[in-house]
């Protein structure tokens, strides 16, 4: 695993640190968290069903390494998604860094909740283990664009996280029975020159039988429904790419 210090200069691709405003997580913590201590039912799996050790760790104990993420960082700043909560992109780091252990335990104490310290041993490698998901889903996509890589691949540019705000697929799955997502997120990617806007839709999976006490994601990631969205989506459809 590759890590980096807790040195402030780059954040995973939420606000994890009061001095990192303008580097953020795509993840809705609050969601995520509501998810973790939700009751386990036969529809969702969450943290509660994880075994763990009895040992309780304090806060000086917790990890204050951070992994560097697989997913490049656009180095253009002029489209950084925005300031404040959702900024984007700073220079330094060329791939997003994920919060360490210690980080994300002081960003849930700021948003009043009560994080175990304890937890942070799973709840920090499940929060970057789902971005890398997100970021495969993404390229699957978008390895038909082969130019992309004459440009040294696609780039993460910007993200937003709005577990409140649901995707038309995700209303209408609903209306069928389906369950409601836990989160969304709006990535944009930089594709050699070219921003591409994608929408990811996050589910609880279903346990498996293997380890059923892992819990499971189902991520529904598509170009968001734009003009540029629905042209490859189309191309999809008829098995252009």
């Amino acid at each position: 695993m590759t890590t980096d210090k807790d040195n402030g200069q780059s954040s995973c691709p939420v606000d994890h640190s009061t001095n990192m405003t303008n580097n953020e997580c795509p993840i809705d913590h609050k969601s995520w968290f509501s998810w973790f201590k939700a009751p386990q039912d036969s529809n969702q799996n969450s943290l509660k069903s994880i075994p763990r050790t009895a040992t309780s760790l304090t806060i000086d104990k917790l990890g204050k390494d951070r992994e560097i993420s697989s997913i490049p960082r656009s180095s253009d700043e002029a489209y950084n998604g925005g300031e404040g909560e959702h900024g984007g992109a700073v220079s330094g780091e060329a791939r997003w860094v994920y919060p360490s252990e210690e980080m994300f335990y002081k960003a849930m104490k700021r948003k009043n909740w009560d994080p175990k310290a304890e937890d942070m041993k799973v709840v920090v490698p499940i929060h970057n283990a789902v971005n890398e998901r997100a970021w495969t889903e993404i390229l699957k996509w978008e390895t038909a664009y082969g130019e992309a890589y004459k440009c040294g691949g696609p780039k993460l540019v910007s993200f937003k996280g709005d577990s409140s705000k649901l995707t038309p697929r995700a209303r209408i799955n609903m209306l069928f029975g389906y369950q409601r997502p836990f989160d969304r997120h709006d990535w944009v990617i930089d594709r050699c020159g070219k921003r591409v806007e994608y929408v990811i839709d996050f589910y609880t999976g279903k346990p498996s039988s293997i380890t059923p006490d892992i819990p499971s994601f189902y991520l529904d990631v598509r170009p968001k429904l734009s003009l540029e969205g629905a042209w490859i989506r189309f191309q999809k459809f008829i098995g252009m790419i």
